[in-house]
């Protein structure tokens, strides 16, 4: 398989970032009652019903055919109650989505965003509350749950990401504010995205590499699009890879990926995008993570494309391949 990977020296180097950013864009679903955990582990491609209470995973809900429909972090903050953090522009529906399902399931399930806050810590502020902390290993403390997501691999090093979740009247960690752009730009370069409308439904969950940072149990039940997700890890039928690149124009998830080879047809697809922080406010460019065609990497991949010499000319601007911060797993 190609690899998106080409050397070190191509990792971003930023400003110092660090502080406690608002995470307005995300809220939370509950799910409660005795069979809560029961009900989730036959919906999600994570193994909840083994989760320890207290823990936290990445999770994808899928249709029947395999393709995600929304993805999670999965906290069990008892035995009866499950939280999903997600992309609110996802949770309506994908609460009427799970809801069909419950049928005489003991759980209860519901939009619990306004009895949570939700926050990101970048830095030392992450470290401060986590020091050292594996991905997923999480702490609880007086009700609020802080999460170690994977961090931001850049030229100076990795940059520490926590997810802190806690009631809505809680105090958070004393830590600077940091803006919203900041935690967008850092869960791009740590390569583990969340899915947003904008992909609904586009890729099954090794496409956003999800299998190799947890985001998948393969020796779990059955659960919707289960025998598709299988069958593109053992049969070898995964042709799309999630790679991460650098831009020097603006991306949005959704855009299209075009590369030399057959410039008439996409070949990947930009999942998440967010410019590079600068101190002195000059443009540094787009990162992103682009799903693609493994075959379609070695070629090189660009957005846009000359269409004539009109006022509808789109200038064409070539991506250039960065290092992603985890090995990608061939097989389990």
């Amino acid at each position: 398989m190609p690899t998106p990977c080409p050397s070190d020296h191509d990792l971003p180097s930023s400003p110092f970032v660090s502080g406690s950013a608002a995470l307005t864009h995300w809220g939370v679903i509950q799910a409660q009652g005795e069979e809560a955990a029961h009900f989730l582990h036959n919906q999600l491609t994570q193994d909840v019903l083994l989760l320890p209470v207290g823990q936290s995973r990445l999770a994808a809900f899928c249709s029947a055919k395999g393709r995600m429909q929304a993805s999670f972090v999965v906290i069990k903050t008892a035995p009866d109650t499950v939280l999903l953090v997600l992309n609110q522009d996802l949770l309506a529906q994908t609460l009427k989505r799970l809801s069909m399902f419950v049928m005489r399931a003991k759980v209860k399930l519901c939009d619990a965003s306004a009895l949570f806050q939700l926050r990101g810590l970048l830095g030392d502020s992450a470290t401060a509350v986590l020091p050292d902390a594996a991905p997923w290993h999480t702490r609880e403390q007086d009700g609020a749950y802080a999460i170690a997501l994977y961090p931001a691999l850049t030229a100076g090093g990795h940059i520490a990401r926590v997810l802190w979740l806690a009631p809505a009247d809680h105090e958070w960690p004393v830590a600077p504010e940091a803006p919203l752009a900041w935690w967008s730009w850092a869960e791009v370069l740590s390569g583990v995205p969340l899915l947003s409308q904008a992909l609904f439904e586009a890729f099954v969950p090794q496409m956003l590499n999800y299998e190799s940072v947890g985001g998948v149990n393969f020796k779990k039940g059955c659960y919707p699009g289960q025998e598709v997700v299988a069958r593109s890890q053992f049969r070898g039928t995964l042709k799309r890879r999630t790679a991460l690149v650098h831009s020097p124009v603006a991306l949005s998830a959704g855009q299209e990926v075009f590369s030399p080879a057959d410039p008439e047809q996409a070949c990947a697809t930009v999942v998440l995008a967010a410019p590079r922080p600068s101190v002195a406010g000059q443009d540094l460019g787009f990162d992103a993570l682009v799903s693609g065609t493994m075959e379609s990497m070695p070629n090189g991949w660009y957005v846009g494309a000359v269409k004539g010499d009109g006022d509808g000319a789109v200038p064409k601007a070539d991506l250039a391949f960065l290092p992603l911060p985890y090995p990608l797993l061939e097989d389990i």
